[in-house]
């Protein structure tokens, strides 16, 4: 059964263990939101799932019932070897713990031969969710992301082009991901309480998911830092003789050089291709 709100407070007492701020230690304290997590990751017995920040092992609890192996990075000492001393002794190998940051194990050092269909299901310290997520999105990818996160986070990752909230993490994961229905959260599923709306994101994996190269991303993440300004000066900064090249061909699609990054479409991205000092378009993108 998930901690209820009492044992939760009564576990931290024991522990002598004060949640931390910096690490976003909001614990998960509804169980209806903790089934609601494992039923969206559709966790099965042989799954194996990567959960960042287990915090007292909530969720992770949930998660390793249905049979799945769990691998979890913590980063709170105390937790960890909390969580090393209940979890390790009832579910034996099912549970992998790797203590540290989870920036530097973004998979909490799953091993690769899992890696092709490995899911993750956790309630993510808002502070890192973006890079963590963009960790994630170098590859392997997991076939699922079941994400708590802060609400405007959620709304940034899925915003349409077109809009404000539109940007290069929004463009990076939806050409990854489809997102399917998830689950508003109030702050009163967690203990202390959280001073925002959560939201959990249900992202699956598409049948041909698309990974910028990191020199791509580089310049998609320069291009709407500067946001107000019209792509064809952006271009003419940041992809000199190469830009016009990749403008033109995707004019079809609605763009001129007036447009501004948060209104060209997800194809129009994909097909932009740098590495290194090298430029081409993607082929797969019809020019």
């Amino acid at each position: 059964m998930p901690l209820s709100p009492s044992a939760t407070r009564e576990l931290l007492v024991r522990l002598g263990h004060l949640p931390k701020r910096a690490l976003g230690q909001n614990f998960l304290i509804d169980g209806n939101i903790v089934q609601k997590s494992v039923a969206l990751a559709e966790v099965g017995p042989r799954d194996h799932i990567v959960e960042v920040g287990p915090g007292l092992g909530t969720l992770s609890r949930a998660l390793l019932e249905t049979g799945a192996h769990l691998w979890a990075v913590e980063h709170d000492k105390t937790l960890a070897a909390y969580l090393a001393e209940t979890l390790k002794s009832e579910f034996g190998d099912h549970f992998h713990l790797q203590p540290g940051d989870a920036m530097e194990f973004p998979r909490a050092a799953l091993p690769v031969e899992f890696t092709p269909s490995f899911k993750v299901v956790a309630n993510l310290p808002y502070a890192i969710s973006t890079p963590w997520l963009d960790a994630i999105l170098q590859g392997p990818l997991p076939s699922r992301l079941v994400l708590m996160l802060q609400l405007e986070a959620a709304q940034r990752y899925t915003a349409k082009p077109g809009t404000k909230q539109f940007g290069a993490i929004s463009v990076f994961l939806q050409a990854a991901y489809d997102v399917a229905p998830g689950h508003k959260v109030s702050p009163n599923c967690f203990h202390p309480r959280p001073e925002v709306d959560s939201y959990l994101l249900n992202l699956v994996r598409k049948p041909a998911p698309f990974v910028f190269p990191s020199a791509t991303k580089q310049i998609i993440r320069a291009i709407f830092q500067q946001r107000r300004k019209q792509i064809g000066s952006l271009l003419r900064s940041h992809l000199p003789d190469r830009g016009e090249v990749w403008l033109n061909a995707i004019a079809p699609l609605g763009v001129t050089p007036q447009t501004r990054a948060e209104a060209i479409p997800l194809e129009a991205w994909k097909s932009l291709s740098v590495t290194g000092n090298s430029f081409s378009l993607n082929q797969s993108h019809p020019s």
